[in-house]
């Protein structure tokens, strides 16, 4: 190498054009250490202390998370939580995955309006989502849904106390608020595949169902995977829908583990608990996620 590579000049313009690289960059990381990082890391220290949010911290070691694990009412929250997951996300992602192959066929007219209108919903606020739909789900016999099940003959249901009322009520609203931007993704994966695939099962006589099984589900596999990840951090993460529909009044047959802890913060002021239970929810997402995925990994094979 030569002498210039090597020259003081040409050390300190790498060291001007490093320090203007992490200049630029800087900004995103000062905002995650203020407001990422540090409420991580202080909400793990507080996890052992109780503290009312005013007075002195007292170290209480693992009475908070011991207190957590043996509160009827957490588990009741994570069996609620596990629940409306099961029941707001599977559907949804099954659903995703045909509304997106006919979004992609050529049989299909007005696709950007179609595309348009599923994606609508996400973008929605869920404050608006959830007044709406609590309107719908109205325990009253005005309440559409009973309006229409008394049309059908069925009793109405009182939606904000009924066991599987509450649950299938928040679980609707996840539903149709997710299911257009899990419908885009599978629709953007779908584009990459290439139309001789389907030209070739079609002259073989292949069915839709076929084509979608045999061609369109092992080429989204990433894809997939990818969404119930997403969605099983979604779900374990309800909080504003349920606490909208409830109107606050945290009863436990719609409470969740993020409803739980909130509740203990800001109506209990023990935020030592909340954040034992905050910590406690962290562990429970990484094992959810982690087996899902391997199950999402081994079934879609």
């Amino acid at each position: 190498m030569s002498a210039e590579a090597h020259s003081p000049k040409r050390w300190n313009e790498k060291r001007k054009e490093s320090l203007s690289g992490y200049l630029f960059i800087s900004p995103f990381f000062i905002l995650f250490a203020i407001f990422g990082l540090f409420p991580m890391l202080f909400s793990f220290y507080l996890g052992f202390q109780r503290w009312n949010g005013l007075g002195e911290m007292e170290f209480v070691g693992f009475q908070n998370f011991v207190f957590v694990m043996e509160d009827p009412i957490f588990w009741k929250s994570l069996w609620n939580t596990i629940i409306m997951g099961v029941l707001g996300t599977v559907p949804q992602l099954i659903v995703a995955i045909f509304l997106a192959f006919a979004l992609n066929s050529a049989l299909v007219k007005f696709q950007s309006a179609f595309r348009a209108a599923f994606f609508l919903p996400y973008v929605t606020s869920t404050v608006a989502v959830a007044i709406i739909f609590g309107v719908m789900f109205s325990s009253q016999d005005f309440g559409l849904v009973n309006v229409f099940f008394n049309v059908i003959g069925l009793d109405s249901v009182n939606w904000q106390t009924n066991e599987w009322g509450v649950k299938i009520a928040i679980a609707v609203m996840v539903f149709w608020r997710w299911l257009g931007y899990n419908t885009i993704i599978y629709l953007a994966g779908m584009q990459g595949i290439p139309n001789d695939l389907y030209e070739a099962a079609t002259i073989d006589g292949a069915t839709v169902w076929q084509k979608i099984r045999f061609i369109t589900i092992p080429m989204l596999r990433p894809i997939i995977i990818f969404t119930i990840f997403l969605s099983t951090i979604g779900s374990l993460q309800l909080f504003t829908e349920p606490l909208i529909f409830l109107g606050g009044n945290l009863r436990e047959e719609g409470i969740t583990v993020v409803l739980y802890l909130w509740r203990e913060a800001f109506s209990n002021m023990a935020f030592g608990t909340a954040s034992a239970s905050a910590i406690i929810l962290f562990l429970i997402i990484i094992v959810f996620a982690t087996v899902n995925s391997l199950l999402a990994n081994k079934v879609f094979k």
